[in-house]
């Protein structure tokens, strides 16, 4: 099992630089929040990744590979359960293209 911080890595060397974060107008890169937001719409989910704590609920994850239509690419953390942001599920929920892709041996 892969951990989040290989993932982040290997994202990175895909192309998926940015970091994304969800204000209630929408997707806006996390570092330049309210230059630009994404709808659903414009959005795209490559794959994604889930991540438990052993022992601690609050250390589950998810990591989204995100592409917009205008070719921006990162990505986007979230916890799950109780500690959920409570805009990225609905925003993710919205989403129409998501893939997971699967590991080829």
């Amino acid at each position: 099992m892969s951990t989040l911080l290989t993932c982040m890595k290997k994202a990175k060397e895909e192309g998926y630089k940015l970091s994304f974060s969800v204000t209630d107008r929408g997707l806006t890169k996390a570092d330049e929040e309210g230059s630009r937001f994404y709808t659903p719409e414009e959005t795209t989910i490559d794959n994604f990744y889930r991540f438990e704590g052993e022992s601690d609920p609050s250390e589950n994850s998810i990591l989204y590979l995100i592409h917009t239509v205008d070719g921006e690419k990162g990505t986007l953390l979230n916890t799950y359960g109780m500690y959920a942001d409570p805009l990225i599920s609905p925003f993710v929920e919205k989403v129409e293209e998501i893939s997971k892709k699967v590991k080829q041996e």
